[in-house]
């Protein structure tokens, strides 16, 4: 495999970083969003957090911007964006990635913990878990947060099963804007990014090891969209309070918060 110099690693993240914008075209105010409440809640300069579904680390950089302090560990299961972040980031303080599917039993016992998460942020990660596998995650993830601690999650969540008009009308101020991103010249989409980096020699090795293990069978696509879904998820997780912190259009970011003290 070859080496993936610091540099060309910062250059694709750059690229991905525009590609994803053009779907979200509010995407850096829904990262302020969530480090603002991580910032609020978490109420400590130095929190320890999980930042789940994390390609290449474009958020855990930004909260350790905001808070140079923190502990972010930042979980993925792609080989690429995980070899991207690495390279991009070696030696960055605070900040480490790790190799785990949020869908096996036991994924938090391999993050090296060694104390309890003061926060979990994602970002248009956790759709592409099923039902059945999105109940375990947050089941698993509530045995290693602190009370009180906050979970924070980025993504497209539609209220389609109980209010169909009012999800109609914001899926369709999302997709008006991201037709006007690209109208306007975005240079590249989703799939073309993905086939840029396949074409590199740098990364062949990566893009070959990924259609292995992530894009695999068992990868169906966006599997859990609906809102009521995780909020279900969460509260059956032992999740007290769960509600919307910030939104444009069915981009939204849920928070939910673990009760102080134990239910009983």
């Amino acid at each position: 495999m070859s080496i993936l110099h610091p540099e060309q690693a910062r250059d694709w993240i750059a690229r991905w970083d525009v590609q994803q914008e053009g779907y979200l075209t509010d995407r850096e105010a829904r990262f302020t969003a969530l480090i603002d409440a991580v910032e609020a809640g978490t109420d400590r300069p130095d929190p320890l957090v999980l930042d789940l579904g994390c390609g290449p680390g474009s958020l855990s950089v930004r909260l350790l911007d905001r808070l140079p302090e923190a502990e972010v560990v930042a979980v993925d299961a792609d080989p690429l964006l995980l070899a991207l972040g690495r390279a991009a980031h070696e030696g960055r303080r605070g900040l480490r990635f790790a190799d785990a599917d949020l869908r096996d039993p036991g994924w938090t016992s391999t993050l090296g913990l060694d104390r309890p998460v003061d926060a979990v942020v994602s970002t248009t990660a956790l759709h592409w878990l099923a039902e059945p596998e999105l109940r375990a995650m947050f089941a698993e993830l509530a045995g290693v947060m602190r009370p009180g601690g906050l979970f924070l999650n980025g993504d497209h969540l539609e209220v389609v099963d109980v209010a169909p008009t009012l999800a109609g009308l914001e899926r369709a101020v999302h997709e008006r804007a991201t037709r006007r991103r690209f109208a306007a010249g975005m240079p590249e989409d989703w799939r073309e990014w993905w086939d840029a980096a396949g074409a590199d020699p740098a990364l062949a090795a990566l893009a070959d090891e990924r259609a292995r293990k992530v894009a695999g069978p068992a990868h169906h696509g966006s599997e859990s969209l609906e809102l009521s879904t995780h909020v279900a998820a969460l509260r059956a997780a032992g999740f007290a309070e769960v509600g919307t912190l910030w939104q444009n259009g069915h981009d939204r970011v849920l928070c939910a918060v673990l009760p102080v003290e134990p239910r009983t």
